[in-house]
């Protein structure tokens, strides 16, 4: 068990407007190649959708810390210290932030909430880790300054 040390946000990487299930989520993680990743898990904790509901895709505890049976494969090299939220959206083979009003406001919810729970969490998009990924689609330290997170919480 670990201390969750970042929480990643991602984006679907879907064309605008198309919403996406749960389902189809874990089948592209989860069903064997060619069709999907051929994971365990899920990649991410929780999904962000269009209309701004807030969905749990893998089950954990929510108390900060990082059990074996709540590992999602996000982001290779920091998924054992990492919780991963993924908005539905993202733009198809061209990045664009096609974030709803309620999803920008579901998001920024989410990460303060998330930061009051685990206060030395540092916030961070998947492409600050891996610099070949457009994703999420926006710039994630320029947006959580814009929502007033303190630069100790901004990786």
């Amino acid at each position: 068990m670990r201390t969750v040390e970042l929480l990643i946000i991602h984006c679907t990487a879907t064309p605008r407007g198309r919403e996406v299930t749960s389902d189809l989520i874990r089948r592209w993680h989860t069903s064997p190649p060619p069709a999907g990743r051929g994971w365990k898990q899920v990649g991410y904790t929780d999904m962000i959708h269009l209309n701004g509901h807030v969905e749990r895709l893998a089950n954990n505890n929510d108390d900060g810390k990082v059990d074996s049976w709540e590992i999602t494969n996000g982001a290779a090299g920091f998924n054992s210290k990492s919780r991963h939220i993924v908005y539905v959206g993202g733009g198809f083979k061209k990045a664009e932030d096609t974030r709803t009003f309620a999803q920008k406001e579901a998001l920024k919810k989410y990460v303060l909430e998330f930061i009051k729970r685990v206060p030395g969490v540092k916030v961070a998009g998947h492409s600050q880790l891996n610099s070949s990924k457009d994703c999420p689609s926006f710039s994630v330290p320029t947006w959580l300054r814009l929502i007033g997170v303190h630069q100790k919480n901004i990786y």
